[in-house]
């Protein structure tokens, strides 16, 4: 379930090692406002409804400056859940602000690329379930691997997919077709 607080992040979308100090000179109200707006902006150039928004973090009324400052995104846009989340900054307001420069850039392959260069990228950010959602591609579907398999099982499956996937293989396969 998404909530707004506290900070729901993606399971598989990894967290800064290390913050750094943003260059924004923005506030919370301001930065919160501008994810807003572009999200706005961003449904009227795409005709497409952004809904079910969660801005989640872990500001709340008695901590404006919580420990862990990073923000996700979460909106359902043309049939993709998207979470968009970013933990880089010390602070909330410079994540929220790198959030709304990130919508920002989607406008601008909007207004370049078209609606399917914009559908492309935000595909990455729809393979990032929600947590305690299960995904139905997990890695043990994946793999057609039980709960009981073994570290070395798993290993010599995955060996087996990859050599199996590798682009290379393709072309081999393809030259020995023609």
């Amino acid at each position: 379930m998404i909530e707004a607080y506290p900070l729901t992040w993606p399971e598989t979308f990894p967290r800064s090692k290390g913050r750094v100090d943003g260059a924004f000179k923005t506030s919370l109200a301001g930065a919160l406002k501008n994810v807003n707006d572009s999200l706005r902006r961003f449904a009227a150039d795409s005709g497409k409804k952004i809904e079910q928004l969660v801005i989640s973090s872990n500001v709340s009324l008695g901590q404006e400056r919580p420990p862990d400052p990073g923000v996700a995104v979460w909106f359902a846009w043309d049939g993709l859940q998207v979470c968009i989340p970013v933990d880089r900054y010390a602070k909330v307001e410079a994540n929220l602000q790198a959030i709304h420069h990130i919508i920002e850039a989607r406008r601008t392959e909007l207004r370049h690329g078209g609606l399917a260069i914009v559908r492309a990228t935000f595909t990455g950010f729809k393979s990032l379930p929600a947590p305690g959602q299960t995904s139905a591609r997990n890695w043990r579907n994946v793999l057609g691997v039980g709960e009981k398999t073994t570290l070395e099982e798993v290993g010599r499956l995955y060996k087996s997919l990859r050599s199996f996937h590798h682009p290379e293989a393709w072309d081999q396969a393809q030259g020995a077709l023609s």
